[in-house]
């Protein structure tokens, strides 16, 4: 009986040197895990910090993975390996080793204590949306009717001019 597979997009963001590393690290573990592969991966992104701005720029990216895991062990898989590369939780959005967010799970709206799908800020986040619409620019966002590429285009110019491609 052949495995019943999921498209999700997850997103990455790193501002402890080696940034890049570290972004590379994480796309290679959930290439390793036998539960998911890395179907689509976008440029990285530099950006500035938000919340806490006492900190280095961040680079981000979104990838579109291919998953036989339900989205809660998606989930863990994606805070085991924010565990591996030593991501450490000491001030709100603060400075970190590895951010691995889960954005969406196919067209799953789930509010549940430890998972909220659409990632609940989407919409707020151009270092999210910029990436993300490289990849997904149709993906209509669950719950909103609105694709990325939408969201993106709303976005206020100020928060627009915090996004460069790195690579």
């Amino acid at each position: 009986m052949p495995v019943e597979t999921h498209h999700a997009y997850i997103a990455l963001g790193s501002n402890i040197e080696p940034r890049r590393e570290f972004l590379n690290r994480a796309i290679k573990a959930l290439d390793r895990n036998e539960s998911t592969s890395v179907v689509q991966k976008s440029h990285i992104y530099e950006t500035v910090p938000k919340g806490y701005a006492d900190q280095a720029d961040f680079l981000n990216m979104v990838l579109e993975v291919e998953t036989t895991c339900d989205p809660f062990a998606l989930l863990g898989i994606a805070q085991q390996i924010e565990d591996d590369l030593n991501r450490v939780r000491t001030i709100k959005n603060g400075p970190r080793t590895i951010d691995v967010d889960l954005l969406a799970y196919e067209d799953q709206i789930i509010d549940h204590e430890i998972l909220e799908l659409p990632h609940p800020r989407i919409q707020e986040r151009a270092f999210v949306l910029f990436p993300m619409a490289e990849i997904a620019a149709d993906f209509v966002l669950p719950g909103t009717g609105q694709t990325i590429q939408a969201l993106r285009d709303a976005l206020p110019e100020a928060e627009k001019a915090d996004v460069r491609i790195y690579e």
